[in-house]
């Protein structure tokens, strides 16, 4: 299976969607409905509860009981109502983290309520297409506070199609950003896999569409793989990657191969492969990595690859460096629900 391929379908009874590229796994998205109430994106209305002093946030009440953990805390006091959105994951028994900025997307834009100013993907190039996305959005967005990010989807996209997505984010932002009064409710729920698919990879446009049978097509088999902690690497080297509650570990072996430049090659694969594993895996946190032992000289090759590697992830990742043992370690947005929770069912 060459190209891009989008795969629709279910995986043990649950929606899902999986994107291919060349044959392999590179995004995989599940329903989450069964094992967590609020799944990122969800957009409600809390409210504020008691601040943690020291831990630079405050407990959100959110609907149906659950509890958010929000660090923007200025101006905010017990009992004020917030629309706030969930940006991720929690482990159980821990609060869901919440944000106020609260993003509406499309398929060709997010109207970002709190954030003014248009801005145009800079992987739109040509220049008279997008003076004429700029002169589209201002008009769609004429006398809004709001502000507009138009997608690279936007290319090649019929302006009257770009009109009304804008015209619909902006719509429905509007009325959720009113609407503080009342109890904590979900006022715009999580969009689901096949939605998300449709919304988030439409850039590069896939070569295929395929709707049915994920059995026939491999993805089975890549999720077998993922729920296992071993990541064979090219060489002959493999890693480990092991969640715990208190950070994904991640251990990374030569194999067989005792050359010279063995440790650096099967950690630049390693290096290589760490975002697409974190991903598909829905893992986050802080991330440690006990690199196989090479020289010193070799880690600044490594942190740069390490750097290309994490580039273009969706996921906001911080990387902080090399700890006195030797370790690499980096910390990584916990923005989908981990896929053991999802697939174990453990809430």
């Amino acid at each position: 299976m060459k190209g891009r391929t989008v795969i629709l379908g279910e995986i043990a009874g649950r929606e899902a969607a999986a994107l291919m590229l060349d044959g392999r796994l590179e995004d995989l998205l599940l329903d989450t409905s069964e094992v967590v109430a609020l799944a990122p994106g969800a957009i409600c209305r809390g409210t504020v509860d008691r601040q943690m002093k020291g831990q630079g946030g405050v407990f959100v009440r959110l609907p149906g009981g659950e509890k958010g953990f929000l660090r923007e805390v200025k101006g905010l006091s017990p009992g004020q109502s917030v629309i706030c959105q969930v940006t991720g994951g929690a482990e159980a028994g821990k609060a869901l983290p919440v944000s106020l900025r609260v993003l509406f997307k499309s398929r060709y834009a997010i109207v970002t309520p709190g954030a003014p100013g248009l801005n145009i993907s800079r992987r739109i190039r040509d220049e008279d297409l997008r003076a004429e996305l700029d002169a589209l959005a201002a008009a769609a967005m004429a006398q809004s506070a709001m502000g507009l990010i138009l997608r690279s989807a936007c290319e090649g996209a019929a302006p009257d199609e770009i009109s009304g997505d804008i015209g619909a984010m902006r719509a429905l932002a509007e009325a959720v950003m009113a609407d503080l009064s009342g109890a904590p409710e979900l006022l715009v729920d999580a969009p689901g896999p096949h939605e998300e698919a449709w919304r988030d990879w439409a850039d590069p446009a896939p070569d295929e569409v395929i709707e049915g049978d994920m059995s026939a097509h491999g993805v089975l088999e890549a999720i077998d793989a993922l729920l296992a902690p071993e990541v064979a690497l090219p060489g002959g080297g493999h890693m480990l990657i092991e969640p715990t509650r208190a950070l994904i570990a991640v251990d990374v072996n030569t194999g067989a191969d005792s050359s010279p430049a063995g440790a650096l090659k099967v950690n630049i694969a390693a290096a290589r492969e760490l975002p697409r594993q974190l991903r598909l895996r829905g893992l986050g946190g802080q991330v440690t990595v006990d690199f196989a032992p090479m020289p010193k000289r070799d880690r600044a090759t490594l942190e740069q690859q390490l750097r290309v590697a994490f580039k273009g992830e969706a996921a906001e990742t911080s990387l902080a460096g090399w700890t006195p043992l030797g370790n690499f370690e980096l910390q990584r947005k916990r923005d989908r629900v981990a896929l053991t929770q999802v697939l174990e069912g453990r809430g």
